[in-house]
């Protein structure tokens, strides 16, 4: 899968020994220029790869990545682990991103073209759009 989008969070770096020896993990957080953006955390996992893609928050970047899930104490997570980096021209990105459409204009009615009172007054005098007991 593939995402683009601008890098607005790189949490620090997390590290560790196992049996099959030492290892690194960072994450990101993506944010996309949709009408309503969406945010994604992905990790990178590996010394070598965290090094090569050097991302730094601000930056425009297209992300290549799988989705895996794995069981821990009987809940599930997600793993969103990232496997290519791609720079994208900022510029370009955003010329790119769908344009937010305007809220429609509705044309107000003419007091001559409004409908009657569906519900009339109840009592002679009275105004109806005063009529909440509270």
């Amino acid at each position: 899968m593939e995402l683009q989008g601008k890098v607005i969070a790189v949490l620090p770096p997390r590290e560790g020994t196992s049996a099959r020896g030492p290892w690194k993990s960072q994450e990101y957080v993506i944010e996309t220029h949709d009408q309503f953006p969406k945010k994604m955390v992905f990790n990178i996992f590996g010394a070598d790869r965290i090094d090569q893609f050097a991302i730094k928050a601000g930056e425009e970047i297209s992300v290549s990545f799988d989705i895996d899930a794995h069981e821990y104490n009987g809940r599930w997570f997600n793993n969103i682990r990232a496997w290519n980096i791609q720079r994208v021209d900022a510029t370009a990105a955003m010329a790119s991103a769908p344009v937010a459409a305007a809220a429609p204009v509705t044309p107000q009615p003419t007091p001559e073209a409004q409908p009657a009172n569906p519900f009339p007054p109840t009592q002679p005098g009275e105004n109806s759009a005063d009529d909440l007991p509270f």
